[in-house]
């Protein structure tokens, strides 16, 4: 009986020592945004117009996998920060919103990617039921995550205008 528990002891021993291994094979890294590259857009202090289409130019890229990403486009009439840029723009006096462009969008990128680059347009209207919407200081905010989870930010200041 006693061979019998050693056995087991031991059998034991072992299934605690292999599954408390590490794996090698974790993603520890995040992904990157690069909107620096030779036709990229939007950049930092751009401005986009109501009425119009842009092209949006940004290339992602991972270690492992990349997973999605999300465009948000609000109003900076505070100007509250979420620059991840180092130049600063020059902004426009705070004021109160009063019928601000709001854009949410979220993206999936094709399974497998470790590079993926945007290429799709995006239109801006001039404004909604409301009116026209309001010109001014906004941010455009990108957020890549990969399939681990891990995530990168970019915050742009942008100038919205009409034309």
């Amino acid at each position: 009986m006693s061979s019998l528990k050693f056995a087991l002891a031991v059998l034991f021993l072992s299934f605690l020592i292999i599954s408390c291994e590490k794996d090698d094979d974790i993603d520890t890294e995040k992904p990157t945004i690069d909107n620096g590259f030779t036709g990229a857009f939007p950049a930092n202090c751009d401005t986009l117009y109501f009425g119009e289409s842009f092209e949006l130019k940004i290339q992602f890229t991972d270690n492992s996998e990349l997973g999605s990403y999300s465009i948000s486009i609000h109003d900076n009439f505070d100007h509250h920060s979420h620059s991840t840029e180092v130049t600063a723009c020059e902004l426009d006096p705070i004021k109160e919103p009063i019928n601000s462009f709001t854009f949410i969008e979220d993206y999936t990128i094709p399974e497998g990617s470790q590079a993926y680059e945007t290429d799709f347009s995006i239109s801006i209207p001039t404004g909604n039921e409301n009116g026209l919407f309001d010109d001014g200081d906004y941010h455009f905010f990108i957020s890549l995550t990969d399939k681990e989870g891990w995530s990168d930010q970019k915050g742009l200041s942008i100038k919205m205008l009409h034309r």
